[in-house]
Parts: structure tokens; sequence; C-alpha cells
């Protein structure tokens, strides 16, 4: 007697979505793939215009600063404002971090930065008067020391050619080499901020420049 076969019961449980891939990822603190990020970055510019339209109607795209159509745009790190702070702390007395801001801002979507007239870098950073180019290179060399910058001589000076170095690979360097003393709340704030950026693989980057200089390493910071 033939049986009738039993049918399945159907698989209620959702497949994964990208979207709770993301999600996922995203909570246990690993890097997004390209595309993930590239969809990200798409889904969070989709809400935002649509809560521009809904928030701020009456307000005209004219008087809005707009990157894909305005001139004179540079691509920053997320995590600036917090390694700015960082800088401040560790420089207490002669802060740096607007100094630093404004070498982002000259950046031209590259990390090496020209500097063919030092005046101006210095009044951008809000330093005026006679002394201001000196109290800038101060600045400077502050920078240079906590290895958020590198610098070679040029016809300007000593800080003529200036590389950025990545900040949030600065910054878990120096959690890691423990000789500069971060506060642990703005370190807690960087790391928050770097899950929710998505950028994980800078921490991962920064675990294995640390793990090859090694501990008895000069300055993993200066390699």
């Amino acid at each position: 007697m033939a049986t009738t076969p039993r049918k399945r019961a159907p698989n209620l449980k959702a497949k994964p979505t990208a979207k709770t891939n993301e999600k996922k990822l995203v909570a246990e603190g690993k890097p997004l793939t390209d595309k993930q990020n590239t969809a990200r970055k798409n889904g969070m510019a989709e809400r935002a215009a649509e809560q521009l339209k809904a928030y701020f109607p009456e307000v005209p795209t004219e008087r809005l600063w707009i990157r894909q159509k305005n001139k004179g745009f540079s691509t920053i790190p997320r995590t600036l404002p917090i390694a700015m702070e960082v800088i401040d702390n560790l420089s207490k007395g002669q802060p740096a971090g607007h100094a630093y801001f404004g070498l982002w801002c000259r950046a031209p979507d590259s990390p090496l930065v020209v500097i063919q007239n030092p005046l101006i870098f210095a009044s951008e950073a809000g330093f005026s008067g006679e002394r201001a180019v000196d109290t800038w290179r101060r600045r400077m060399k502050r920078l240079k020391e906590l290895g958020f910058i590198r610098a070679k001589k040029g016809v300007s000076g000593e800080f003529h050619y200036i590389l950025l170095m990545n900040p949030n690979i600065v910054i878990e360097l120096m959690k890691r080499e423990e000789s500069n003393n971060i506060q642990e709340e703005l370190y807690l704030k960087f790391r928050d901020r770097i899950m929710d950026i998505g950028a994980r693989g800078d921490i991962e980057a920064a675990a294995r420049i640390f793990e090859t200089k090694g501990k008895d390493a000069a300055s993993p910071l200066a390699g």
C-alpha cells in the first residue's frame, strides 16, 4: 500500500536580510564589506533627504551647502572631532586640535599636504600677530610628537610636506602602547564611534602594527 509523503512544515524562520546582516556585524564590532558600506551610505543619504524635506521644507537648497553641488570640499575621518579632543587633552596649555583640523581641511582628498605659506595655516588655526607662525609651528611639533602627522623639510621650513596619518590607528596605538595617557572616557567615546561608523578594520590594523613592532620597539607611532 502506497504511503502519502508527509508535507514538510513551512519554514517560518525569516531569512536574514542584507540589513539584518549589517546590523549584526556592526553590533559585533566587525568591519562591513565595501558593498555593505556603500548600501549603508546610500540608506543614510536617502533618510537624510527625507528628514530634510519633512522638517525644513521652507529652506531653499540654494541656502544649503551640498557636497554634490557646491565647490570646495574635503574628505575627513568621522572621528576627527574626537581626535581633536584627544590632541587638546594631551597638549594642555598649547591645544593643537584646531591646527590639526586646518590640515585636514586643506588636504586635497589625499593624506599629503604641501604648505607653501605657513602664515595662512597659522591664521586659519586662529593665531595672529608677529609670533603667529612660531605659535603654529609649536602646535605642529606637538602633532608630530603625538604621531598624528609626519613632516619633511622644504622651502617653507620644517613643516613643508605634511603626511596626515590615520587618526583612528594613531589613537588605538596610543592606547596599546600606553605612552600617552588618554583619558578612559575619551577612549571609550572613540571606540563607540568606531563601531558606529563600521571602522573596526582600523582597530585591527593598529593591532597588527603593534604586534609587528613589539612592545620593545622604539615606538609603533614612529614606525
